[in-house]
């Protein structure tokens, strides 16, 4: 079974957790879980795996995969516009696996970089590749709470922070910037006009085909307005490449071009329509679906 239609199963049969569990605001199938405390206060959950041959090549430095396997977990606070508390990591060591101590300071010392001090988790020994779990907790925005998948509108226009494509063969997967500075300055910045936000994990294409349908609408996206890393060739890779954490919202009304707090650059790439699906205009005017355009985990 293909990750997607894993994933479609795992959301179906969870989609009653919300109604039958009051603590239970937000299930599976967004960035984060989102659960209520007893006294009404929200708290952001999300957990990521990092596996040895899928997500990093053998011989990657241990800092880069430890900077990694925090980073791309705070994408996903990001993602709601949350901020980190603290994390859990727990790791399955090769047998042959020696560096073991270094892996966990260079953990400790970036997950206290992000504000995100690690405070548990497990270890155990395998005969596998290494494997690093991840679980992050958060709290929403103050004032504009969670934004989740589900929030796009017809009438929107869809953007993404930064630049997109060949996030695995230049390396930048390891080294990139969660944008939890940004996924709270736009919440601060449009409130309420703020509407889906998701991080590009799996490409645009497939993430945003996934805002289009959690939020019952299509998105229309236009290859010549992709902005794309000058090692990136053409807007198919930028929209297929995967691994780029940046991040794609929609939003209504008028949306500033560049962070001020970072200088991150914020690019308007599509609208949002009445239907559903993910589309792509190519330069040449024709269109193609796009929601399956983006990395496969499995």
């Amino acid at each position: 079974m293909r990750e997607s239609e894993l994933l479609a199963h795992i959301y179906d049969r969870s989609k009653a957790l919300p109604g039958s569990f009051a603590e239970v605001v937000v299930g599976p199938g967004d960035d984060c879980a989102v659960l209520r405390s007893a006294s009404g206060d929200l708290t952001l959950l999300s957990v990521d795996q990092l596996i040895e041959g899928r997500h990093f090549e053998p011989g990657t430095p241990t800092d880069r995969i430890a900077y990694k396997a925090l980073a791309r977990s705070i994408s996903d606070l990001a993602a709601m516009g949350g901020e980190p508390t603290a994390a859990l990591a727990a790791a399955a060591l090769p047998d042959s696996f020696r560096d073991a101590d270094a892996l966990f300071d260079a953990m400790h010392m970036v997950a206290a970089d992000f504000a995100c001090p690690l405070v548990g988790g497990d270890i155990a020994r395998t005969t596998g590749p290494l494997s690093l779990t991840v679980t992050v907790v958060g709290s929403p925005h103050t004032e504009r709470g969670p934004v989740l998948r589900s929030d796009a509108r017809a009438g929107d226009a869809v953007f993404v922070t930064g630049r997109l494509g060949g996030s695995l063969t230049s390396g930048r997967h390891l080294s990139f910037s969660p944008r939890l500075a940004e996924g709270g300055w736009l919440c601060d910045t449009l409130g309420d006009r703020l509407g889906a936000m998701i991080d590009l994990s799996d490409g645009l294409g497939r993430d945003a085909g996934r805002i289009a349908l959690a939020s019952g609408v299509a998105i229309e996206l236009d290859a010549s307005l992709i902005p794309r890393h000058p090692d990136v060739t053409d807007a198919l890779a930028a929209v297929s490449d995967g691994e780029d954490y940046e991040l794609c919202f929609t939003a209504r009304g008028e949306v500033p071009t560049r962070c001020p707090q970072t200088g991150t650059v914020i690019t308007r790439v599509g609208w949002v329509v009445t239907g559903s699906g993910c589309t792509l205009r190519l330069d040449s005017g024709q269109t193609q679906d796009a929601s399956e355009l983006g990395w496969e985990h499995g």
